[in-house]
C-alpha cells in the first residue's frame, strides 16, 4: 500500500514553457536564447521542491487525459510527487504557462489555467475519500478562482489544516482577501503582492509584511528580489534576513522554492530565524541555477 502524503499542494499543475535571453530585452525584441519545456505550476513546483527536502507531497489539481497530461504525471511521479489524487476525468486539456525572461528577470508571462478554473471544486473530491480528516499542511495556490479560495477558507474538511498560501502572481493577490478575512493561513508574498494586499506602497519587505498583518493576516513572509526577506506575525517580533548575492540564471519558481524550504524547515522543528534563513538561501540558490537541497 502506498504511504499517505505528508503535505497537500492544491492548485496549478501544468507545463511551463520558459524562454530566456542572456541579455536585457526591450519591448518587441527578437533575440537568441533558450526555451525550456518543464513541469510547472505553483502547486507542482512547491511539491517538487518539497520532495527534494525528503517529504511526500501530493498535488490536488486538474490534469487532462491528453498526451501532455500523461507525460506531466509521469514526470511528476519521477520527481517524487504523489499524483493518485488528481482530477483526470474532467474532459479538459492540460494547462500551460508561458514566460519570457531576460538577464534582469521576468519580462512577461501568460498562464493558461482554464482547466483548473473550470474543474473548480472537483479537485477537492479526495477530501471526502482517501484524504478525509486532513490535519497536516496544505499549500494553496492563488491560481484557484476567488470563489474556490473563499470556499477553502470556510471548508470544514480543511478546518484543522495548516494552510500555507501563495498568490501565484501580483495580478492574483487580491484573490487571497477571503483567507485574510477568515484569518486563515500563513502567506508567502513578494513585495508587490504584499503592497496590493496592504493597499499601499512599502519601502521594504519588513514594512510590507507588517502592513498585511495589520490588515488581519496572522502570519506573512515577504520576499523582495535580492533585498532582505521578512516575516511578520501578530504579537511577535518581525524577522529579516539578507539573502546571499547571486548571478541571476532564472527567476520562475523562486518563490515556490522559498515556500518549500521554509515549510520543510518548520516541519523539522527549526526556529523562526533558521527557517527564514533556509528559505532565503534556497531561493537564492534556485535563482543562481542550482537545485536545493
Amino acid at each position: 500500500m502506498t504511504a499517505p502524503p505528508d503535505i497537500l499542494c492544491i492548485g496549478a499543475m501544468l507545463w511551463d514553457v520558459i524562454g530566456r535571453a542572456p541579455r536585457r530585452m526591450a519591448p518587441g525584441a527578437d533575440v537568441p536564447g533558450r526555451i525550456r519545456h518543464i513541469p510547472g505550476g505553483v502547486a507542482l513546483n512547491v511539491a517538487v521542491a518539497l520532495a527534494r527536502w525528503g517529504l511526500r507531497p501530493a498535488v490536488l489539481s486538474a490534469v487532462g487525459r491528453d498526451p501532455e497530461g500523461a507525460a506531466l504525471v509521469a514526470e511528476a511521479e519521477r520527481l517524487g510527487v504523489l499524483t493518485a489524487h488528481l482530477a483526470r476525468d474532467t474532459g479538459l486539456p492540460t494547462d500551460t504557462y508561458m514566460g519570457i525572461e531576460d538577464s534582469e528577470g521576468l519580462i512577461a508571462a501568460i498562464a493558461d489555467v482554464h482547466s483548473l478554473e473550470d474543474a473548480g471544486i472537483a479537485i477537492l473530491a479526495p477530501l471526502d475519500g482517501a484524504l478525509s480528516g486532513w490535519t497536516a499542511p496544505v499549500v494553496l495556490d492563488g491560481n484557484l478562482t476567488e470563489d474556490l479560495l473563499a470556499s477553502v477558507a470556510r471548508d470544514p474538511r480543511l478546518s484543522r489544516a495548516d494552510l500555507r498560501v501563495v498568490p501565484a502572481s501580483p495580478g492574483k493577490a487580491e484573490r487571497l482577501e477571503p483567507l485574510i478575512a477568515a484569518r486563515r493561513g500563513c502567506f508567502y508574498l513578494n513585495r508587490l503582492e504584499a503592497e496590493i494586499l496592504a493597499g499601499r506602497a512599502c519601502p521594504d519587505a519588513a514594512t510590507a509584511a507588517q502592513a498585511v498583518v495589520a490588515r488581519g493576516a496572522a502570519r506573512v513572509l515577504v520576499t523582495d528580489g535580492p533585498h532582505p526577506v521578512a516575516e511578520a506575525m501578530a504579537g511577535a517580533p518581525t524577522l529579516t534576513f539578507a539573502p546571499p548575492p547571486v548571478t541571476v540564471a532564472r527567476v520562475t519558481g523562486a518563490g515556490d522554492c522559498f515556500l518549500a524550504a521554509h515549510l520543510a524547515a518548520e516541519l523539522n522543528r527549526q526556529p523562526r530565524d533558521a527557517a527564514l534563513r533556509q528559505a532565503a538561501c534556497a531561493a537564492a540558490a534556485h535563482v543562481s541555477g542550482k537545485d536545493v537541497p
